[in-house]
């Protein structure tokens, strides 16, 4: 297992290095054939972590808790390469050719330092791999070259940099907290602090897990550090902004959560439960608010996003177990329904030529197979059921009434309901209006042929829906066995 865990952190880098020197036609499945070969390395995987560590060194370790994330973002990585091959065209000349090389390289690149971030073994490393996927990721924002993307790129690595600071000023504090305990120089690698953290300073790591919040909260997306988010989502290619969505955001509420684990053990699980509830809170709030008056389609799925973040760090506030297990259940559904959501919008985008909803109308009639998909991905993402969002947020607010805390429950409910409408709004406004009915109609909207840009988006959303059913009605048993030992790790438990 442990030789499995390399070949995890090296087929990607590998392929990236591939990309930049080869054709853009071959590069368009080599990273199909890896993406595919990475998700199914991590399924093999899923058996052993879920009832023990397997450490490859003292650089690589992976249990329950790094691999959920681990299987949220290999699955991404899978569904992005094959939307990418239909979203994609490009032309034969040479300017297109090395954007093709530049996009595939990087995109791999980026994905390499995804699945890093939840393989790495400790503080330190946890800090370097996200401080290296805020590099990848801003040249992919600004991969399109408009003067949009060039100014969410330059925000996105101002706000990051400052965010990745304080977190790097959070580990240092975790540093000095641990000294009294093992020595002036020892490993910050999970085990090690996990194992003394009952006798750390209860001061120092107060301070310390606030940092973590406000610094990883930066690059999560959590209020008030959130505000690069939308503006990159918006003007990054809708294969990056997916993966930013689903897979960045993610591994960096990962990184929070492994303070989470550390504090709880140190100062007792109110402290850290209650930093938490105060941004989730704040995060849902504005994002349900925000949510309701958008007209860019990518800005209304990247305020979703900050959404579900502040769901996350809600649902963690709530401690019960079976909430905690809804929390890392919400991230793989999440990484799922938002993907799939985000390829749905590249297709319209790609049809109508447009990401303004006021200009969009009769989506549904225009792409018979991804309209319609992309309808069921944002109910999903409303919490509809049978899809697995729906299962994960019953799950959180049960675990909610069992504290009890049944005035934050309430709020959470009102403030889910208020995002829904938002985005219900989206739909009903682009999707499902009828057909224009020429060339040009009141509004602005368009004409188009009705028919698919292409069967690879296509097959990328059948996938990310059927992995919600699954997740919604019957997760597979493993799964279940993970999630649980996950969150038995996140009481602390080395």
């Amino acid at each position: 297992m442990s030789s499995l865990v390399l070949v995890l952190v090296c087929l990607p880098f590998a392929t990236a290095l591939v990309t930049w020197m080869t054709p853009v036609r071959f590069s368009q499945y080599l990273t199909i054939a890896v993406a595919m070969v990475t998700f199914a390395l991590t399924l093999v995987l899923l058996p052993r972590v879920s009832h023990s560590v397997v450490t490859t060194g003292s650089v690589f370790r992976v249990d329950a808790l790094s691999q959920v994330f681990l299987l949220a973002v290999s699955f991404l990585y899978a569904t992005t390469a094959l939307f990418v091959k239909g979203y994609l065209a490009l032309g034969d000349g040479a300017s297109a050719r090395r954007y093709g090389r530049r996009f595939y390289a990087g995109l791999n690149l980026f994905c390499w330092t995804l699945i890093t971030v939840p393989l790495v073994n400790g503080l330190a490393l946890l800090w370097v791999a996200l401080e290296i996927t805020t590099v990848i990721s801003a040249l992919l924002v600004a991969l399109d070259d408009t003067e949009g993307a060039a100014e969410a790129a330059w925000k996105y690595v101002l706000l990051a940099s400052l965010g990745l600071g304080i977190a790097l000023f959070a580990t240092i504090m975790m540093y000095y907290a641990g000294t009294g305990v093992h020595g002036a120089s020892y490993s910050l690698s999970y085990s090690t602090l996990l194992s003394g953290a009952a006798r750390y300073d209860p001061g120092v790591i107060h301070f310390s897990f606030v940092l973590a919040v406000l610094g990883y909260g930066t690059k999560m997306g959590l209020f008030p550090v959130h505000t690069w988010l939308p503006d990159a989502h918006s003007e990054a290619p809708t294969p990056v902004s997916a993966l930013l969505s689903g897979a960045l955001l993610a591994v960096s509420f990962y990184a929070i959560l492994r303070f989470f684990q550390i504090a709880v053990l140190s100062v007792g699980p109110t402290f850290p439960r209650d930093v938490l509830l105060v941004f989730g809170v704040a995060t849902l709030l504005l994002a349900a608010l925000y949510l309701l008056s958008q007209r860019d389609m990518k800005r209304l799925l990247a305020y979703s996003s900050v959404e579900h973040m502040g769901i996350l760090a809600v649902g963690m506030s709530f401690g019960a177990p079976i909430a905690v297990v809804g929390v890392l259940l919400q991230v793989l559904a999440h990484a799922a329904a938002k993907g799939t959501a985000f390829f749905g919008v590249g297709s319209v985008v790609r049809k109508f030529g447009t990401k303004d909803m006021a200009k969009i109308r009769g989506g549904v009639g225009a792409l018979p197979w991804s309209g319609p998909m992309l309808v069921l991905a944002v109910l999903a993402l409303s919490a509809m059921p049978p899809f697995g969002i729906f299962r994960s947020e019953f799950d959180i607010v049960y675990g909610g009434l069992l504290e009890p805390r049944d005035v934050i429950v309430a709020i959470f409910v009102v403030l889910v309901i208020l995002a829904f409408f938002g985005l219900s709004w989206f739909t009903t406004e682009t999707m499902l209006s009828p057909d224009p009915s020429g060339t040009q109609i009141s509004g602005g909207a368009v004409l188009v042929a009705k028919g698919e840009v292409s069967n690879w988006i296509v097959s990328a959303m059948v996938i990310g829906l059927v992995a919600l059913l699954i997740l919604g009605v019957h997760p597979p048993t493993p799964l279940v066995h993970l999630l649980d030992h996950a969150a038995f790790e996140l009481r602390g438990k080395p």
